[in-house]
């Protein structure tokens, strides 16, 4: 390949004594060559498809309905085809584990024991451009074994275990929504999901090809086939450009959308030379299902978050249709996570939590997902032990077509089929989550323990979308209290106050609790809802 010309792209750094170390190492003339290259051909269809999401979700407000698509159906219909065979490092499947690609997170989930790890440049991450460049720097240094870490706090070093004991992984972009203002193309920001992807699988493609593996990614907040059809297009231009073989890429598509729910086995059409698998999320889930039908009257008002379980029917009907729809195509079904933190100060609440894990992973075993997610290196076991259970030395269970699953379209929808109600303590809760996720986001933090469990941005995104949808529904709990925006407002002061009392004046002024707090409220009351909270907080980020 010959030397690539100048980058037409801009570096724009907001402030150049903040640039992040080593930053000439992942941003190349010749990755950001790349990076414009993938810019130039493919963000004015990015661009059409998010104007696209809009005008659907327009259509689900005037009917509350989504249905499976008819000019697809052959598609559904024809049962010939299938996606790629899995490549050996991707194979077996069944503990992954989640996190951000900071230098310690690195080591400790490439050592954990999972066989995959999730390294997230999305919804565990917050996009400061520090934590984008530091991400792509470390994982450069792990393939290249020259990472390790050593704890400031604690003394204790971090190095990798032998390349046989490592977790494969599996990269997570950014969604299609969310910009890089740090890289911009004649004043335009390119988007977010360019630059991971490009960054990273310029860097990576061959030396992971060196290494036995490949370029293996997440897709996130897909909405449509045709959203799946764009990375695929994407992956095999990128195979060209670096010169690897067509169908070296994998891809596992997360089903966290209730419209890609109605287009799963589009979207392993679209992707079927690159495709590996799909995921079945919750929070993002459960988000999109608020966002979408958030007019639709009461039957689609969502009780407290931690009341709907994967067991309620509407979700059930989704990840039974997953396991199938993979399954009946030849890819992996991959379950939701366990977000639990252990407590070694507790170990009866501790005994307890690791008890609903495990019930949590059985089920998902015994209903032939191939794998699942942990948040904590210490759930890695548990979770192995119920997939073991199954599989035996079998390294998945795609032999299982769970031909016995039959869902109706209305049956992904059937919000009312819980009987479990919105609470005052569910408004609470989200109230204190949101504002705790939000400030630590905003500090540079995507993944945050609160209250025991580990949060990411779709915890917030799940926390205000209820709080707007029980204001706007004129919510009434048991006790007659209505939720209103005045409500809403005092269980927020009341928060604040607590958490200065809590932490003390000097750490709460020195943090973003002022500036979270604002933020919750705003896109929890605002009359028009905000698509995506990580828009208006990036504004906010330093």
């Amino acid at each position: 390949m010959s030397a690539p010309a100048p980058s037409p792209l801009a570096i724009v750094e907001v402030d150049p004594a903040h640039t992040p170390e080593r930053q000439g190492e992942a941003l190349t003339d010749a990755a950001l060559a790349f990076v414009a290259e993938l810019h130039r051909r493919f963000t004015p269809r990015r661009d059409e498809l998010l104007a696209r999401r809009a005008e659907r979700r327009a259509e689900i407000a005037r009917t509350s309905a989504l249905d499976f698509l008819p000019e697809t159906a052959q598609i559904r219909a024809d049962d010939s085809w299938q996606v790629a065979e899995a490549p050996a490092a991707l194979n077996d499947r069944r503990v992954e584990i989640t996190g951000p690609t900071d230098r310690k997170m690195t080591i400790n989930a490439l050592n954990s024991g999972a066989k995959v790890w999730l390294a997230d440049f999305e919804d565990a991450s917050a996009p400061t451009w520090e934590n984008v460049i530091g991400g792509q720097i470390n994982l450069i240094d792990a393939y290249e074994r020259r990472i390790d870490f050593t704890d400031p706090k604690s003394g204790k070093s971090y190095a990798l275990k032998p390349a046989e004991e490592l977790a494969t992984v599996v990269m997570r972009p950014r969604g299609w929504h969310l910009a890089e203002r740090h890289l911009q193309f004649e004043g335009r920001p390119v988007p977010g999901a360019l630059v991971d992807f490009g960054l990273y699988f310029f860097h990576n493609a061959k030396r992971l090809l060196h290494l036995g593996k490949g370029p293996y990614f997440y897709l996130p907040k897909t909405e449509s086939h045709l959203e799946a059809r764009l990375w695929n297009d994407i992956f095999v231009f990128a195979q060209d450009y670096v010169g690897i073989p067509q169908g070296t890429v994998r891809a596992t598509v997360l089903i966290e959308t209730i419209t890609a729910a109605y287009e799963m086995e589009e979207i392993l059409y679209e992707l079927r030379d690159h495709a590996s698998g799909l995921n079945a999320g919750r929070w993002d889930y459960l988000f999109s299902i608020v966002k979408n039908f958030r007019d639709g009257g009461e039957k689609f008002v969502l009780p407290d978050r931690n009341a709907v379980t994967m067991t309620a029917p509407f979700m059930r009907a989704y990840t039974e249709l997953l396991v199938r729809t993979c399954h009946k195509r030849g890819a992996h079904a991959i379950g939701g996570m366990a977000a639990f933190i252990p407590n070694r100060r507790d170990p009866e609440a501790n005994e307890k939590a690791l008890a609903k894990v495990k019930n949590d992973k059985d089920r998902e075993a015994g209903d032939g997902f191939d794998g699942s997610w942990v948040a904590h290196p210490d759930l890695v076991p548990v979770a192995r032990a119920s997939f073991d259970a199954v599989l035996g030395d079998k390294p998945n269970q795609k032999d299982r077509l769970r031909e016995d699953v039959s869902v109706a379209a209305a049956d992904l929808i059937a919000i009312d089929s819980l009987d479990a109600k919105p609470t005052y303590q569910g408004l609470v809760d989200a109230v204190q989550v949101g504002t705790r996720y939000i400030e630590a986001w905003l500090r540079g933090l995507g993944a945050v323990a609160i209250f025991g469990l580990m949060e990411d941005a779709a915890t917030a995104e799940i926390s205000r979308s209820q709080i707007w949808q029980w204001v706007d529904a004129g919510v009434t709990f048991s006790d007659g209290r209505r939720v209103t925006a005045d409500l809403v407002r005092k269980i927020a002061d009341e928060e604040l106050a607590a958490i200065r009392d809590e932490i003390g004046e000097d750490a709460f002024t020195s943090g973003k609790w002022q500036q979270a707090h604002d933020l919750l409220l705003k896109v929890s009351l605002d009359a028009d809802y905000a698509d995506f909270l990580t828009l208006p907080a990036y504004e906010l980020l330093d």
